[in-house]
């Protein structure tokens, strides 16, 4: 029996950065209908290469292999605000177990935070030496909690981090729900928004468990 977690989060008129508005209505038009404005790294989405021009692939370029696979979660829970999530996090049976082609997901506990400043400002990053694991590993999808991989106001280190992964990693911010997660390893499937010449894109997330 399998088990499918949604590791999205809801788009509403409160996150920033994105919003809905109202289009077409039944009764006046014959069907209802909306006016979408998104930017296209809010909530739960994906990067491209070009996000950071570490090389010209779009997010439509990326071939729909990179966005399926199997994944590890990590329990980096003991990270505090604006900590960073060490390779010590990723445990010896991770290590032991781990095949080149697999993912990871980064349990923080981080998205309890969404629709709070502290969400964007006091966020968990990834270290460096846990980037350039993911490249040597050959860690196919890197997932997190938090609205990025690095600390956006420190644009040093937010590109830094950026370019390390997106030279084989794709990656997959604003992620929920991990808590419902029963198993350290699951089947994750991150299928972001085709958008031609797309620096990165609002995607539907789901774990499953078998």
């Amino acid at each position: 029996m399998s088990r499918v977690i949604d590791l999205t989060m809801p788009y509403h008129n409160d996150i920033n950065g994105f919003s809905k508005e109202t289009a077409k209505t039944k009764d006046k038009d014959g069907w209802n209908a909306s006016t979408l404005t998104f930017y296209s790294h809010v909530g739960t989405h994906m990067d491209a290469p070009f996000h950071f021009n570490v090389s010209n692939q779009t997010i439509d370029e990326i071939p729909v292999s990179d966005f399926v696979g199997s994944a590890w979660v990590v329990d980096a829970r003991d990270v505090d605000s604006k900590g960073l999530v060490s390779v010590e996090h990723i445990s010896e049976d991770i290590i032991k177990n781990f095949a080149a082609g697999d993912s990871l997901i980064i349990w923080t506990g981080w998205s309890q935070h969404v629709g709070t400043q502290k969400y964007r400002d006091d966020l968990p990053r990834i270290s460096e030496a846990l980037a350039h694991w993911c490249i040597s590993n050959k860690v196919k999808m890197l997932g997190v909690e938090p609205p990025s991989v690095a600390d956006v106001n420190n644009l040093a280190e937010v590109t830094k981090i950026h370019e390390i992964l997106l030279e084989g990693v794709v990656i997959i911010e604003g992620l929920t729900n991990i808590d419902s997660l029963t198993s350290h390893k699951v089947e994750l499937i991150a299928l972001p928004l085709k958008i031609k010449e797309g620096d990165g894109a609002p995607a539907r997330v789901i774990a499953i468990e078998r």
